[in-house]
């Protein structure tokens, strides 16, 4: 499923360029090192931040796969990820009007204090934080990480997310400019799209229908009084 994480970061960046556009922009008219360094570590940053909380919400998947229920929790996030794919534009306007209480204005607020520090370390600092921004795309791959129910498999689909959204913001950081506003359009309306194919993906996963690498087989082993479902390659 990893590429679907590349693929999702890469079509989300030009959805996303509205709201880490601007940021992209603020780095590249601060950052007046060679060979890109300040730009990629901003980036790296971000992608740092994203793998955390793929490793996080990771161990929470592990946690309710050891319960029991592996193979509802592929189908379910996939049916949430469907539902949110279906009402894109409400549950993006959601997210990021809510606020958090108040906790996404604390983050902008330091956010751009580093931004306007400069720097190594204010750029590697500012991508951490930015990755702590609400965004649709990032819930979405975050739920898509929740399905895969191992710390190590969430952190690498994150970690591949966050490598996806890297492109389009460098080249923006390059250009000095945005992406035109009828290709950000084109992309955004793809994008809902695809993130339902991925949503398809997840539950034809978890019904484990024995084929090879998109819905391997559940095999159910006794252990005295206990069942273990476990996946199975082939």
């Amino acid at each position: 499923m990893i590429w679907t994480a590349f693929l999702l970061g890469f079509l989300g960046s030009f959805h996303c360029l509205g709201m880490c556009g601007p940021i992209a922009l603020a780095v590249s008219a601060k950052d007046s090192s060679p060979f890109l360094k300040n730009k990629m570590i901003y980036n790296l940053g971000r992608t740092l931040t994203y793998t955390f909380l793929g490793a996080l919400i990771g161990v929470v998947g592990f946690s309710l796969a050891l319960a029991g229920i592996q193979q509802w929790i592929s189908i379910l996030m996939g049916a949430v990820i469907l539902l949110m794919a279906f009402f894109y534009k409400r549950s993006e306007r959601l997210i990021t009007q809510t606020g958090f209480f108040g906790g996404v204005n604390k983050l902008k607020s330091k956010l751009g204090k580093y931004l306007k520090r400069g720097g190594t370390t204010a750029f590697f600092t500012s991508g951490l934080l930015n990755g702590l921004l609400p965004c649709g795309m990032v819930y979405i791959a975050l739920i898509a990480s929740l399905a895969l129910q191992n710390p190590i498999a969430s952190a690498m689909y994150m970690l591949f997310f966050g490598i996806g959204t890297i492109p389009m913001l460098l080249v923006v950081m390059l250009s000095g400019k945005l992406v035109s506003l009828q290709w950000r359009t084109r992309f955004t309306r793809a994008l809902p799209y695809f993130a339902m194919f991925i949503g398809i993906l997840f539950i034809v996963r978890g019904l484990g229908l024995g084929i090879h690498y998109i819905s391997p087989k559940l095999q159910v082993f006794d252990y005295g009084s206990e069942q273990v479902e476990v996946t199975m390659c082939r």
